[in-house]
């Protein structure tokens, strides 16, 4: 244990996903040791991201404008709705230059022991966009992008039964390629650009 300020910093940075105790501490003596104009940019960074962004209105990703980029560019082929996780995943196909239509983020996969059910992820509002037509446009394909595991399976599932209703909708889900337990995340472009263009139908 270290003495006040920096035991402060190496307890808040070891709360980070994917850091420990170790890691936290290399990164806080690192902060140390670099100029105080480094220190200021990072603190406004910070400073930054939780005054000024925020979530799109419509699809959920993380934006700096009520609409995110994707959402108000009008040459994205809106008949096609690729949902995802997380906004991680929103750039993870973008990388892939495999996909032009839109995105919905549902902030999560259904984890029932884990205390997230339907209510917590952003469903209700996607099911909204299918019946308003977005931008007059209607949607005849919904991508179901959640991760290959066991909490993006069942989502993927759940999603099958509420869409199968939603006339003249195909419900695709992404094909093989991508190893199951991963996360999309961590899938390089040419995996994920093949598990994209060669999606399969579940309805």
């Amino acid at each position: 244990m270290y003495e006040g300020p920096i035991q402060d910093l190496i307890d808040e940075l070891a709360k980070l996903p994917g850091l420990g105790p170790k890691g936290a501490q290399r990164i806080a003596f690192h902060l140390m040791a670099v100029p105080a104009a480094d220190i200021d940019r990072l603190t406004a960074a910070l400073v930054h991201v939780r005054d000024d962004v925020v979530f799109c209105e419509v699809c959920g990703n993380v934006s700096a404008q009520a609409r995110c980029r994707i959402c108000r560019d009008a040459r994205r082929d809106a008949s096609k709705i690729c949902v995802v996780e997380e906004p991680k995943d929103v750039q993870a196909i973008e990388r892939t230059k495999e996909f032009a239509g839109r995105y919905h983020v549902l902030g999560g996969a259904l984890d029932p022991l884990g205390g997230i059910g339907p209510d917590q992820l952003r469903i209700r509002e996607l099911l909204r966009r299918l019946a308003n037509q977005e931008d007059g446009v209607d949607v005849s394909e919904v991508i179901v992008a959640t991760d290959p595991n066991t909490e993006g399976e069942a989502t993927a599932t759940y999603l099958q039964r509420m869409l199968r209703d939603f006339p003249g909708l195909s419900v695709t889900r992404l094909a093989s390629g991508l190893p199951m337990g991963g996360d999309l995340e961590f899938a390089d472009e040419l995996t994920l650009g093949r598990a994209l263009s060669g999606r399969r139908v579940l309805t």
